[in-house]
């Protein structure tokens, strides 16, 4: 019985010894890997690119601009809630919604907010992304390294991409938490995805400025005249090419016994050289989802009204609706990263 017992003792002893040998060896092998494991260097300058936007107070300034003037109009929203919600409105199964639309006149809604004052958060995050590499002199070093060109101007978009997601997503998440708060009434599933509509539209209009000004940045050596270039498109799409158009289309105006045809192709052209504004597309489709009773974006005959119910649109038609607008934008902010991508790997770098 002794024996047996001091066999099973040793066999017990000899298995934790070849099991802590084990846990040795796989621990050994697994630091091994880690030591030899090399991360890839677009990560790595996503990294840093995201950690110089979150550190700088160039961003803590912007982003406490945008959060204070789009909580003052979502507060404004919510000290008229009451008003804003009329009896016999299609869009009151969507009160929650209201949220981002509402205005008393005081301030604008929210998402005219975000229209006016996302192009310059893209603007401040990349007007310096590429020429200040140069002027420090760090790009010859970078790139002395076994990283590729394109690699470094992807991470520079995808790091300020990255900081601009999660603002509006933190941004859109705590205006949803102020009105489950306030209002005490959860958003429907619908309602829920238009905002996340919302969001992401929001995300590629910003994109396309920050491309703009990334832009500016491999154009232009110094950083403040690469953002000035980026202000002054920003200003004259904003403020004077609609000047312009309305000025050029008085002079085609037709008159008013004029037959309906006409008025409305004048109507359409003027409405067509409108779209070419990045804000005109980014009004419509913003507006269009977040207000579901929109059922067209051009000009309508009295003939296609007559016997139309007034009524909100499902979220596919909606989406629908917007999808020319929403691809518009996607081409915008891919083009204009396309000409910056071909510039900068066609451009001569050397030490300093």
């Amino acid at each position: 019985m002794n024996n047996l017992k001091k066999k099973v003792q040793n066999s017990i002893a000899l298995l934790s010894d070849k099991s802590a040998k084990v846990f040795s060896d796989i621990k050994t092998m697994i630091l091994k890997e880690n030591e030899t494991k090399v991360v890839h260097p677009f990560r790595v300058i996503m990294a840093k690119e995201i950690s110089d936007h979150v550190k700088s107070w160039r961003f803590v300034i912007l982003i406490a601009i945008i959060t204070l003037t789009c909580f003052g109009s979502v507060f404004t929203a919510l000290a008229n809630f009451s008003k804003a919600v009329k009896p016999n409105d299609p869009n009151d199964i969507f009160f929650f919604l209201k949220l981002f639309t509402a205005s008393d006149g005081t301030l604008p809604p929210f998402f005219v907010f975000v229209g006016f004052l996302g192009p310059l958060l893209g603007i401040s995050l990349g007007f310096d992304a590429v020429n200040s590499e140069f002027n420090r002199g760090t790009i010859s070093r970078v790139l002395s390294q076994p990283i590729h060109r394109d690699s470094f101007i992807n991470a520079k978009f995808a790091g300020s991409l990255t900081v601009i997601s999660i603002m509006f997503f933190t941004l859109g998440f705590m205006v949803i938490g102020l009105g489950l708060i306030k209002i005490g009434v959860p958003p429907t599933a619908q309602e829920f995805l238009r905002i996340i509509c919302f969001i992401l539209i929001s995300i590629i209009y910003v994109a396309f400025w920050l491309n703009l000004s990334v832009l500016f940045s491999i154009l232009f050596r110094q950083p403040a005249t690469s953002a000035l270039s980026g202000i002054a498109i920003w200003l004259f799409l904003t403020v004077f090419y609609p000047l312009i158009i309305n000025l050029v289309s008085k002079a085609f105006e037709p008159s008013k016994m004029a037959a309906a045809h006409q008025i409305i192709r004048y109507e359409e052209l003027k409405l067509l050289l409108l779209r070419i504004l990045p804000n005109q597309l980014f009004s419509e489709a913003t507006t269009t989802l977040l207000m579901p009773s929109v059922r067209s974006l051009g000009p309508l005959t009295m003939e296609q009204l007559y016997g139309t119910i007034p009524g909100p649109l499902p979220l596919g038609q909606s989406i629908l609706l917007v999808w020319p607008q929403v691809t518009g934008l996607i081409a915008a902010t891919i083009l204009c990263f396309l000409i910056s991508y071909v510039l900068f790997m066609r451009k001569e770098i050397r030490p300093r």
